[in-house]
């Protein structure tokens, strides 16, 4: 999704902070309405530079409260304190709390009008936020453009009906291949089958988990079968029993029984088996880089998913992409500089920064493709991935009956089961109504 630069017009809106309607109207604030309205029209046709703008009309002190995880605070200090010194004319007071970015949203709605100006969360949590009034349109560029310089997956899930509403900072948390290169070729780790065949002659096997719909989508969503929600934002949508449902049914239970092949049920399964030396290649995330490089050391290789022949055709499999979010408080008494400093903890050079510090795998493209951050394979590994990748975005009665379905194909539907009834069954419970 690319998006050109706003029009000039809104960012001279941004003055003060833009947004009017925050619920502020003090005078030493970077949102007020009546710095936007003193501005005349010669002066919206001089001054150009939102920056400028905004600290043109800011005085007193710009406090700022700002959220991130407690293994992030550091990484975020330093980020802090080369913004502040970045605008050595302003007079900021920022400080830096701890909240997970896994229960932000929940501590968020308790008081949205006193959480955090500016603060990470999950990208699950996009739209109870959006929903609850909790995060602020990105209507404003500043340093640059957010859309344009993102990853497709992290866009995805930063937008809520056409909008964007956060800054994308890492998109790291999915699946991809990691092969030992002293069994396999990089060109034998692009097909499953291949995969399978060099697996089997050399007495290993590949792995992956499917008793989990977060794993199995990757097959259906190859034959172009989709899984999402529904207009109610809590009701599953799926058609994965629709025609060709039954060739990708087939497609994983062929793999399920393959000699190469061994179906595992959990994380902890997958280190186990690649540490004994049973496993020459599984399906994982970048969670389990450290211990796989650990094991195989100059051997690790790391790609995105194979494909896999569906009725006949090779299919590219596709995979879950997660990431973690920098989100705006529209209550925030200072929006303008909340924003800009969102754009900061989330540019460039701050995402290289915090691939350095922390081993995050970048949301900005042209991170993503730094040299360093490519020599790290399960990172680069993720980013040739993210062509082929897709936010999670489905409801709650999604996982069990996928979970159900997925024990079958592992076990190689010993009992015999019409695929097209077995689809049929799982479709009508992961589409059932959500109660309440």
């Amino acid at each position: 999704m690319k998006k050109r630069f706003l029009a000039l017009a809104l960012t001279i809106a941004m003055v003060g902070g833009c947004l009017v309607g925050c619920g502020n109207d003090e005078a030493t604030t970077d949102n007020t309405a009546s710095t936007d309205a003193e501005q005349t029209t010669e002066e919206a046709d001089t001054d150009t530079d939102p920056i400028q703008n905004l600290i043109s009309a800011t005085t007193g002190t710009v406090e700022l409260m700002v959220w991130a995880g407690e293994e992030d605070q550091d990484v975020t200090k330093t980020m802090v304190d080369s913004f502040t010194a970045q605008y050595p004319d302003v007079d900021f007071k920022i400080d830096i709390g701890v909240q997970s970015e896994a229960t932000a949203k929940d501590t968020i709605l308790a008081d949205v009008e006193a959480a955090a100006d500016v603060f990470t969360f999950a990208d699950d949590q996009t739209l109870g936020l959006v929903q609850a009034g909790a995060l602020q349109e990105v209507a404003t560029t500043y340093t640059y453009d957010v859309q344009s310089s993102s990853v497709q997956s992290a866009i995805e899930a930063s937008t809520v009906d056409g909008k964007l509403y956060a800054y994308p900072m890492t998109a790291d948390n999915g699946y991809f291949l990691y092969y030992d290169k002293s069994v396999i070729s990089d060109e034998q780790a692009q097909s499953m089958e291949s995969l399978l065949e060099t697996c089997a002659a050399a007495g290993k096997k590949a792995t992956m988990q499917l008793n989990s719909g977060w794993y199995l989508f990757s097959f259906f969503k190859a034959a172009g079968l989709e899984v999402g929600l529904a207009d109610d934002q809590k009701t599953t949508t799926c058609n994965w029993n629709d025609a060709g449902g039954t060739d990708v049914a087939q497609a994983i239970i062929d793999m399920a029984t393959n000699d190469g092949f061994d179906a595992v049920s959990s994380d902890e399964d997958v280190m186990s088996g690649i540490k004994s030396g049973k496993y020459a290649a599984a399906v994982s995330g970048t969670w389990n880089a450290a211990g796989i490089t650990e094991i195989w050391g100059d051997n690790l290789g790391a790609t995105k998913l194979p494909t896999i022949k569906i009725a006949g055709e090779d299919k590219q499999m596709w995979a879950y992409a997660g990431s973690k979010l920098i989100g705006v408080n529209p209550h925030s008494k200072f929006v303008g500089w909340s924003m800009l400093l969102a754009e900061w903890l989330t540019n460039k050079e701050n995402q290289i920064l915090r691939f350095n510090e922390r081993g995050y795998g970048p949301a900005n493209a042209e991170a993503l493709a730094s040299d360093e951050v490519q020599a790290t394979p399960a990172i680069a590994a993720i980013g040739a991935q993210q062509e082929f990748a897709v936010p999670q975005l489905v409801g709650g009665n999604f996982w069990t009956p996928s979970e159900t379905l997925g024990k079958i194909f592992a076990d190689g539907n010993k009992d015999g089961t019409d695929l097209q009834e077995l689809l049929d069954t799982a479709v009508e419970g992961i589409t059932a109504p959500v109660e309440e």
